[in-house]
């Protein structure tokens, strides 16, 4: 029997994830996942964990503000999307876990990520922009360890080695006027992932 690892996605698809095509979920599906899968291994100090839809839209308004130059839509996609293979598998390792995980998890990624790319037609990162995303995903990450897991900012450099000086203003509390840094019930981080991602595929077309 064929190596094969299915998941049925609430369209009533299923995904291969060992064998993936563009193809195969639909964006409420993407949305959905990305709401259910949850940061910090699912801790969080509030009543709710941290969704992964959340942090991408929040990546997606740092990265807005940090830039010089206006983003275009397909690298503001690309920045929204940037961990849209953890909705698929619904899961996301914190980073020291990985190395554990091995070469065949690492691929798996890989495999997501490039059906991803080709579904959502993203430009490939220069080494420029990388570091650009980089900088802003371990400022967020830094943030959401003090204002959402409850770490000192002290611990934030001590223990888990992340360098940014977390930051206090949360991106996107005007915009939504929730209480800065409040993780999302997943229906409303699906709903809200679904309506960027739609406006940015129709300015992308």
């Amino acid at each position: 029997m064929a190596d094969r690892a299915w998941v049925r996605l609430p369209s009533g698809r299923r995904l291969d994830l060992l064998s993936p095509t563009p193809l195969d979920w639909t964006d409420q599906d993407l949305a959905v996942g990305l709401s259910r899968t949850f940061r910090w291994g699912g801790h969080s100090a509030w009543p709710e964990p941290l969704s992964v839809a959340q942090h991408s839209l929040t990546v997606l308004a740092l990265r807005r503000s940090r830039t010089r130059h206006r983003l275009t839509p397909p690298q503001e996609l690309r920045e929204l999307l940037h961990d849209a293979d953890e909705g698929l598998i619904n899961f996301d390792c914190i980073s020291p876990l990985k190395p554990f995980l091995g070469p065949g998890f690492a691929e798996l990624q890989a495999r997501l990520l490039a059906v991803i790319a080709a579904r959502y037609r993203l430009p490939a990162w220069t080494a420029e922009e990388k570091r650009a995303h980089k900088s802003v995903d371990v400022a967020v990450a830094a943030a959401e360890a003090v204002h959402v897991v409850g770490w000192t900012a002290q611990e934030v450099r001590e223990t888990l080695g992340i360098r940014a000086a977390p930051m206090g203003k949360d991106p996107l509390a005007v915009r939504y006027g929730d209480p800065p840094w409040r993780p999302w019930a997943p229906d409303v981080a699906a709903a809200r992932f679904l309506e960027e991602l739609a406006a940015l595929q129709a300015r992308a077309a």
